[in-house]
This record gives C-alpha cells, structure tokens and sequence, in this order.
C-alpha cells in the first residue's frame, strides 16, 4: 500500500499537469494566437502562417474564455484586442502573403479586405507588406502573428524579432509626421483646399507635370474612388501616381497617408475690382481661338492646356496652383505713377521714376506723371497673353513709350511753356497717347502732369520759379492798389450811408411829410379835376340845354316874326294906303314925316322918363342957341332932317332911345327914296 500512494500521486500530479497543459484561458479583452509545436504535417514550407495544419502560427485566434488543447502541441501567445478610437485611423502591415509587384507601395485589398480572417486574406491573394485599406474606431480581433497593426498610441504586433520594434517605430513616425492617424479635415473658414500626392500606381507619363482626374467618365461609374479614400477603386480607374489634379475641398476625408497625401493651401480669391486670368499647365492641346491676325501667341478653351480664353470672375476657387497660373489683372482703373517717391497700392510703379526731359531753351527738368488705365475684364487674357503679366507690361512697354513721348513733347517747349502749358500739354498728350494704348488692348482714361522739378544740375526750375513770383508778386500788387481804390470808395460810400443812417430818421419823415404833401396835391389836383369835369360837364349840359331853348326860342321867334312880319306887312300896306290917302290929304310926305317923327318922338320921352329941358345943346349953325325941340323942330322945318339925323348926340343912354333913333333913321332913308313902308 505504501508502494501505491506514491505512485497514485504521481499519476494525479502528471494527470493535472497535463490538463493544465491542455486548457487554456483566455480574457475577453485579449485573443489567442496559436503557435502549434508538433504537427505530422511538418513545418510550414513558405511563408509565416500554416495554413494545412503545419507547424507553425495558425490562422486561427483564440477569443475569450476556456479552451481545450492537446497538450504539449501548442503554445498560446495572449494579445491585446486591436482598439482604434474615435476619430483615429489605424494602419495595417501584413508579415505574409504575395509580394508586391515592382510598380507597388501598398498592398492592394481589392478582394483580400478581412483582416479578422488570416485564412480568407491568405487565400484571396493578400499581399504581404503596407496595405492601402486602413481600420477605422472600433475593436478588432486580429492575428497579431501575421498583421502589425499601427496606431497612434500603441504599436500591436506579437513581436517575432527585437529588429521589428524598429522598423515599426519608424513606419509609426513616418505616419505621424504625415498626420496620418487622423483624418483630414477641410474646414469652410480655413478657405482653404487640399493637394493630393498619390505615392502609388502608376508614373505620369512623360511631358505631364500633374495626373489628370480619374473617374469623370460614365464606363468608370462603379470605380469612383470617393476622393482618393478608397486606393485600390483609384488605381482601377486608371489613377497615377503623383500631384493629382483632382482637389480637396471642404469636408473630412479619411485617406491612407501612405497612399497619399495631402498640401493644403489657400483658395484662389479673385477680388472685386479683377479678373483671373488663367494658364493652364495641363490639358490637352487645345485650338487657337486668337485668331490668324493675333501673333503673340494662342488662346485656348477652358480646360485646355495655355491661357485660357474666358477669365475668373470675382469669387473664391478651388484651384489648384500646380496645375496652373492665375494672373490677376485689374479691370477698375489703376494710377501709375512716373515718381520715384510714390508707389501705387499694386506696386506696379515700383520702379518707375520720374521723366528725364531736355526743354527747347537747353534745360533739363524732371516731369513727374500719373496715367490713368483701365483693362476690358475680356481683353484681360489677350494682354497676359502678349505681356505675361501686368508689371512686365508696365516697365517693358509702357514706361519707354510714355517717356519717349513727353520726351518729345519737352524738346518742343521752353521751361517756362512747359510750367504754363502743363493743362493744354496735359489734354492733348490724352488724346494722342490714348491711340497708343488700345494697341496694346489698353484704355487710357487720363493722363496728369505733375509740376516739374530740377535735373541734375540743379536750381534751374527754382530760378525760373522765383522770376515767375516776382512777376506774379508785381501783378498782384496792381490787383491790391486796385482794390484797395475800390475798399477806398467803399468805405466813402459806408460813411456817406452810416451818415446817412444817422439822419435816416428825418430824412424818413421828411421823405415821408414831401410823400403826404404830393400825396394831398394829387388828391387836390385829382378833386380839381373832378370838379372841373363836373363843371365841364354842367356847362356842357347848360350850354346844350341853352341851345336847345335858344333853338326852340328863335324858332319860336323866327315864326312869331315871320307871322307879325305878315301882319305887319299887310296893316302895313294898308296903312301905306291910307297914309298915301291922308298925306294927299294933309300936304305931301313931307309933312306927315314930321307928323309921324314928333309922334315917335313924344312917345320916347314919355317912355324914357327924359328930361324935358335938354342937357345937350344942338345946333345947326354953330352958334349953339337953342334946345332940342327947338331945333329939331327947325330941321324938320328946313327939310334938312335927312342931313342932319345922323350926327344926333345920345339923347340918354336908353335902348329904348337907341331903338328910336334907329328907327327914325331907316324911317329917313326910306322916306328918301319911293316913300314909307
């Protein structure tokens, strides 16, 4: 029984060595890689990975928890789970599998993409060495035997050699240095875009500077490679190797740094107030659109390789600089300045300087100028075309032709023509010079003269400056005496009316009395008027009224008379009847005139109320005896009444005694001749 025991613990000891052996444990943040020691299938004869059951690392890994093995046949490596965090790229390097082919960097995954499966990536034709696909966050359970996965922060692998740690390092560097654990990301406000540089595939062929795009035609629809994040579609596509033509812009990208890499650089901005104008280093030839009569050079469509007919308008561009030029080209006017002090915001003038002139009377002035310019945006590609840039066409072209031309305009001037003509040299050097400039596809707007200085000689302008002064100075005090003439009658005449502001107050009422007086006069003058209207007027009346009664009386009178006058006449005729009867009868005429005169004549005295004894005496013989009765009687006596009626005195200042003598007259003169009527 003794002999048993011994021999019974021995067995349990072997028996739980060898189950110890055979059961293996592994956690679940860990897998485990197999390495089988004894195998009747030998040693694996290529490669790293035992396919058939060789000896050798096996494909297969153990995941978390117990596992049964025969014992003594293999070994267990446990590794860490493949962890890639958020955010973050890892890189895969395969230890086995095909080799590259001699125009490979990377290795393609293009049917081997299951890490996860050693056996499926062998036999798919994985390729040993970099590979282009890359793991993105997660967990990943993967045969550290055959992949080295890379990250940024731990290197997992099961080491086979201590000269791996190094290699790996340094593949892990050159990853970080090309920020390659982390995606590429474009953002909107950077304003800028990303060059890509394929380090796989392909070469460009020869006289290409950059790799056109892939992928833009329909028969490669299902080979787009997502902007250079799937390498392997890239490549299929026709893809090369090199500075691609194809732009990142805006966005995350999540692109194998060995594969490719990026530059970023800034947008092409083309500012308000120009153009772009664009040659292209790439593209096909394309055909002359400049025309036969256009000999500086070719103009193509957009796209094709040269300066490109259509320019960029303001806006931002996501272009690529190494694919071509843009050359920006004012298209708002831009001043040139012929100074050697002064430089434009464009700095196009830089190098200009002032005009060196040789004046008609031998002096030597320096004439600053300015010009003013502007470019048609749509010629703006013919002027690159023929000048290659603004400033070439500024100090190549423009600055010997504007010099040589006030060059000769100096020669035909003096010094003092070229100071006071500056305005008249000013205009017509615009429009002469204007011609010159639309031959090279240029707009003259305006051309400004400054004030020209001393050459080199020095003094010759400042002299001729003081002379100007002096003579301006001699000038402008004739203009002051002139005018101070005119302040001197100005201010006689502002003390005459502050004289006059001082009376102001009679001379108002005074003015203003003189205004009431003429006002009354004309208000007289315009009653008396009235009135004498009124009164014209009245007497007009009067007078017509007057006329019409006048009228009507000496009508009235006119028939009255004519009625008694036939009355008259017929008592008259009967009276002359009976008197012609009674004078025969009585005597003759004579005495009845007597008869008839003292009846008359009595009747005047009793109507009269004259005296009786006459004031006047009267005589016949020019003795003066006598009265009147006396001697009328006398003359009617002596026959001589006829003679002697018509140097009669007034009686009496009576019409009605006027009236009688009167009538004694006629009475006479009628008796004279054929009797009385």
């Amino acid at each position: 029984m003794t002999v048993i025991y011994p021999a019974l613990l021995v067995l349990g000891v072997l028996f739980l060595f060898v189950l110890l052996r055979s059961l293996v444990y592994i956690p679940n943040n860990r897998v485990g890689i197999l390495e089988k020691l004894i195998s009747a299938k030998g040693s694996v004869r290529s490669g790293l990975i035992a396919l058939e059951g060789e000896a050798g690392f096996q494909p297969a890994v153990l995941r978390g928890g117990w596992h049964f093995l025969k014992p003594f046949q293999y070994r267990v490596h446990k590794m860490r789970l493949v962890t890639i965090p958020q955010g973050e790229i890892g890189y895969i390097f395969a230890r086995d599998g095909h080799s590259l082919a001699p125009t490979q960097t990377l290795a393609s995954n293009l049917r081997a993409n299951n890490f996860q499966d050693a056996t499926a990536f062998l036999r798919a034709g994985g390729q040993k060495g970099p590979q282009r696909m890359l793991l993105r966050e997660g967990t990943y359970a993967i045969n550290l035997a055959l992949f080295v996965v890379l990250t940024r922060d731990y290197l997992y692998y099961l080491p086979l050699d201590r000269s791996e740690e190094a290699v790996f390092k340094k593949m892990s560097d050159l990853i970080g240095e090309r920020h390659g654990y982390h995606p590429v990301v474009i953002r909107g406000a950077e304003d800028r875009i990303g060059i890509v540089i394929v380090h796989d595939g392909p070469a460009v062929p020869a006289g290409e500077l950059i790799a056109p795009m892939v992928g833009n035609d329909p028969a490669f629809a299902e080979t787009y490679h997502n902007s250079f994040q799937d390498a392997d579609k890239f490549l299929l596509a026709g893809g090369q190797r090199g500075r691609q033509l194809q732009v990142l812009v805006e966005g995350t990208y999540y692109i194998n740094r060995l594969f490719a890499t990026e530059e970023l650089v800034p947008k092409t901005v083309v500012e308000v107030g120009t153009v772009g104008v664009v040659v292209s280093y790439t593209g096909d030839a394309g055909r002359d659109l400049s025309g036969k009569d256009y000999k500086h050079g070719e103009m193509v469509a957009v796209g094709a390789r040269g300066v490109w007919s259509e320019p960029l308008l303001p806006g931002k561009y996501a272009f690529n600089t190494y694919a071509g030029q843009i050359i920006m080209v004012p298209t708002t006017n831009f001043i040139l300045k012929w100074n050697r002090t002064e430089t434009g915001a464009h700095h196009l003038d830089e190098n200009l300087s002032e005009v060196n002139l040789i004046t008609k009377d031998a002096f030597e002035p320096s004439l600053p100028l300015s010009v003013v310019v502007h470019i048609d945006y749509r010629k703006a590609p013919l002027v690159i075309q023929r000048f290659g840039d603004i400033k070439k066409l500024v100090e190549q072209t423009l600055d010997p032709m504007v010099s040589a031309y006030f060059k000769n305009i100096g020669q035909t001037r003096t010094l003092i023509q070229l100071l006071q003509d500056r305005a008249e040299i000013q205009d017509v050097s615009g429009v002469q010079m204007k011609e010159r400039f639309e031959v090279y596809n240029l707009e003259l707007q305006e051309v400004l003269i400054g004030t020209p200085t001393s050459g080199e000689g020095g003094g010759q302008i400042e002299q001729i400056l003081v002379q100007l002064r002096s003579r301006q100075i001699a000038e402008e005090q004739v203009e002051t005496y002139t005018r101070q003439e005119h302040a001197a009658i100005k201010e006689r005449e502002l003390r005459q009316a502050e004289s006059r502001a001082r009376q102001q107050q009679a001379l108002t009422e005074s003015e203003i009395a003189i205004t009431v007086q003429e006002n009354q006069g004309k208000a007289e003058y315009a009653r008396a008027q009235q009135q004498a209207a009124q009164i014209q007027t009245l007497a007009q009346a009067e007078a017509e009224k007057t006329r019409i009664l006048a009228e009507g009386e000496a009508k009235k009178i006119r028939l009255v008379g004519e009625s008694d006058a036939d009355r008259a006449a017929r008592v008259g005729v009967a009276q002359a009847l009976a008197l012609e009867e009674q004078v025969r009868a009585y005597g003759g005429p004579q005495f009845q005139l007597v008869q008839n005169v003292m009846n008359r004549f009595a009747e005047a005295i009793e109507k009269a109320g004259a005296d009786v004894v006459p004031k006047i005496q009267m005589t016949t013989d020019g003795k003066g005896s006598g009265n009147l009765v006396e001697n009328l009687l006398a003359l009617l006596l002596s026959g001589k009444l006829g003679e002697t009626v018509g140097v009669l005195p007034a009686v009496a200042a009576d019409p009605q005694v006027e009236t009688l003598r009167s009538e004694l007259r006629r009475s006479l003169q009628s008796g004279n001749g054929a009797g009385l009527t």
